[in-house]
């Protein structure tokens, strides 16, 4: 197996690294203790930097298959990894970055050409979990009716990500309450439209930067055209199954990157370990078996191994994704992985560090509070390890609960 990295996915890795070395960590503590504020100030050029380099690559598409090939080659592969680089910053301003929502993601997946070119620059929240639906997406209870030229929509939503300083929300609606998973559709709904209401943001123990917002859809008109993907009701179990798929595509293509935050924190937690332990005069010396050296030495040590593990899970994800692979199972197990992985080390960590560990003179306890979300959101370790036995065991989701 070939585990380098093209040069100019190097290059991207780089840059996200210098990004978030100059800009994310030296205000993280800053806006953790702010918690709720409007965009912060630092993160406004960096939007606009990204937003350009988006536009640029959209012209180079423009000028012929040869241009989208270029651009689209490797485009999973370059979001986990700059993913990661920014979360080793800051996982909560990097979710808080002017353009880049998780709706965005979903708008990839699943929108038309002419909804990407026209959503694909606002910065798109994402809006699925609602006070009666956690991890069960299928049981969604947010209504949408067509009425003329334009849908209507009604219910609520909590949790949602960037709701309140996003330019838009993808909203997850079910045309019809009584036909289960193929009525469940998603929806862009632009900031400003009425009857949308963010009623509140929520206090939260990490990612505290990172605005999480409950919002309120009351006889909330959209255009007809603001549906991702197609407004018809399967009536079959093959294809109301593909039309749920489809849906469910874009945690596939989110899970990969989610499982990449929790990848950047714990790394970052790790590094901070080991420089503080190497100023005591702990030395790591992996000439040594695990077995010749202190029990601190082998913790590091296996703690590493379970980090690069996930790591190579979150690579295999996103190149199947890159190649047009179908990667269900694989997003599931590198968001499980490095979900539980991620906890793991930087909780370890924080113990490892004593009173510097759980202490504000460094980021650890930062990052273990921030590290527990990424372990539930996108889907949870309990969801994703039920994900991975359907498919182990050729089950359904009915079969296998």
């Amino acid at each position: 197996m070939n585990l380098e990295l093209p040069q100019k996915l190097q290059m991207a890795q780089k840059m996200s690294h210098q990004l978030a070395h100059a800009v994310f960590r030296p205000i993280a503590r800053k806006y953790d203790k702010i918690e709720h504020c409007d965009t912060p100030e630092e993160l406004i050029p960096v939007g606009a930097m990204l937003k350009n380099v988006g536009m640029s690559s959209q012209r180079t598409s423009s000028e012929g298959s040869a241009g989208v090939n270029e651009i689209s080659n490797g485009a999973n592969m370059m979001q986990v990894l700059a993913t990661a680089e920014l979360s080793w910053g800051c996982v909560g301003l990097m979710l808080s970055i002017p353009g880049l929502g998780l709706g965005n993601a979903a708008i990839q997946a699943v929108g038309t050409p002419q909804q990407k070119q026209k959503f694909g620059q606002l910065h798109c929240a994402m809006a699925i979990t609602e006070p009666g639906c956690g991890s069960d997406s299928a049981a969604v209870q947010t209504t949408a009716r067509l009425q003329g030229d334009n849908w209507i929509l009604n219910g609520e939503k909590i949790f949602a990500t960037a709701a309140q300083r996003g330019d838009a929300v993808v909203v997850w609606a079910t045309l019809d309450r009584g036909k289960g998973k193929a009525a469940i559709k998603s929806f862009v709904v632009e900031k400003g439209t009425p009857g949308m209401e963010v009623v509140r943001c929520e206090d939260k123990m990490g990612l505290r930067v990172s605005d999480t917002a409950a919002i309120v859809f009351t006889d909330c008109k959209i255009p007809k055209d603001n549906i991702l993907g197609s407004a018809e009701i399967a009536d079959t179990a093959e294809a109301r199954k593909k039309a749920f798929g489809g849906v469910m595509q874009t945690f596939d293509n989110t899970r990969p990157p989610v499982a990449a935050m929790a990848y950047g924190v714990a790394r970052a937690a790790l590094e901070i370990t080991r420089e503080l332990l190497e100023k005591e005069g702990v030395v790591f010396d992996y000439g040594k078996s695990l077995y010749n050296g202190s029990a601190l030495q082998a913790e590091i040590y296996r703690l590493e191994a379970e980090l690069d593990a996930s790591r190579l899970l979150i690579l295999k994800a996103a190149w199947m994704a890159d190649n047009n692979q179908p990667n269900s199972k694989e997003a599931s197990m590198c968001k499980a992985k490095a979900g539980r992985v991620g906890n793991r080390i930087t909780l370890k960590c924080v113990e490892l560090c004593g009173s510097l560990g759980y202490g504000e003179a460094e980021l650890l306890e930062k990052l273990a509070r921030d590290s527990k979300i990424l372990d539930i959101f996108e889907g949870t370790q309990q969801i994703q390890q039920l994900i991975i036995a359907r498919h182990v065991l050729g089950k359904s989701s009915s079969e296998l609960k």
